[in-house]
């Protein structure tokens, strides 16, 4: 689950980076009676430790409106995008001590701890 926990967003790269460049979704089902302690969580420690790895792109965390086509999610409303340069970049994240604090105050906010994760390369 700690492996999966370094997720990811989308910015525009330099062209470089663009061939190796990776997106890691990952939906989260957040206890609702905890939804402004993850807020507060994400914005005070886990955006500003994430932000300072070497290959960082972009983190965002995204919150359901409304289905514009299909079936609206049913658990997971919440929806977490890292990016960084590299794979190898993100799997450093995920091993720092940074992520190994930061992780715990998102993961805490989860119900029962359920999260899916997708890795995306940006093509």
């Amino acid at each position: 689950m700690k492996t999966i926990a370094a997720l990811g967003a989308g910015a525009a790269l330099p062209a470089q980076t663009a061939a190796n460049a990776i997106q890691l979704h990952v939906d989260l089902e957040v206890d609702p009676a905890r939804e402004k302690e993850l807020l507060a969580n994400f914005r005070n420690i886990f955006q500003p430790a994430i932000s300072r790895q070497p290959g960082f792109v972009d983190v965002k965390l995204l919150k359901f409106q409304k289905s514009m086509h299909g079936d609206a999610p049913k658990q997971f409303l919440n929806r977490l995008l890292i990016s960084f340069q590299t794979e190898e970049q993100r799997l450093q994240w995920v091993a720092s001590d940074d992520h190994q604090k930061a992780w715990p105050a998102i993961e805490k906010t989860l119900k029962g701890s359920k999260l899916t994760a997708w890795l995306y390369a940006i093509a």
